[in-house]
């Protein structure tokens, strides 16, 4: 189907690019591939795919500067596929413009769901790109033209920085946003290293924003890594 999203595969491994393909085409996904970093950054320019699958263990260049290279001109989703399963590799490809990492070996049905929630949630962005300021899920609405903020119907008043953090996860809703792109965002390059600013006012609005701030419903943590806003 021409209109069917276009999947961008880059990895180096033969039988790994061969189970991807596979994988893609039952759900009628269209795809390109590359093996190497150089080669998957030019199919990129040339066709502008929907969704980009990167391997961080590339034959010519490191994954992270292949997303790096990406983030100065390409919007749409990249999803890391890499064996490298440590926090740290998962914080650096997350804050160079990742927006989800899935650690080898995985199963394909995660993978499929992964590639679903990448698509929706650029298909919300370019909403509230487009004028659309109304983000809801569950009982969790959030008007962020008004500025309101409603959990079943009733108004939650937030302090500006509350408002302030979750317009950011509103805005990377179902995608992982590391503590220091809130710490960027909310408080200022200066505020990288504040690490408890974000503890202490996730905190805040879980106790404002959920029935059970033990067991959140909306705000979920990534352990050593983030948060990432609910999205169904």
């Amino acid at each position: 189907m021409d209109n069917a999203p276009l999947i961008l595969i880059i990895e180096d491994e033969r039988h790994i690019r061969n189970f991807l393909r596979s994988a893609l085409k039952t759900q009628s996904y269209r795809v390109l591939e590359a093996e190497k970093g150089r080669e998957g950054l030019s199919l990129a320019a040339s066709y502008v795919p929907d969704v980009v699958l990167l391997d961080l263990g590339l034959p010519d260049m490191d994954g992270i500067e292949v997303i790096k290279e990406l983030r100065v001109w390409f919007t749409a989703p990249i999803l890391i596929l890499s064996a490298r399963g440590q926090e740290r590799d998962k914080i650096a490809a997350l804050d160079a413009g990742a927006d989800d990492y899935l650690t080898k070996p995985f199963g394909v049905g995660e993978l499929l769901a992964r590639i679903r929630v990448a698509l929706r949630n650029r298909a919300r962005r370019e909403v509230t790109e487009g004028g659309g300021t109304v983000f809801a899920v569950g009982g969790l609405k959030v008007d962020l033209e008004a500025r309101r903020v409603f959990v079943d119907d009733e108004e939650v008043h937030l302090t500006p920085i509350e408002f302030k953090l979750l317009t950011v996860l509103v805005k990377n809703a179902g995608k992982v946003v590391t503590h220091m792109h809130l710490l960027r965002e909310v408080w200022g390059p200066a505020s990288v290293d504040q690490l408890h600013y974000v503890r202490i006012y996730m905190a805040g609005l879980r106790k404002k924003l959920e029935k059970d701030p033990a067991r959140p419903r909306y705000l979920l943590t990534e352990v050593g890594v983030g948060y990432r806003l609910a999205d169904e």
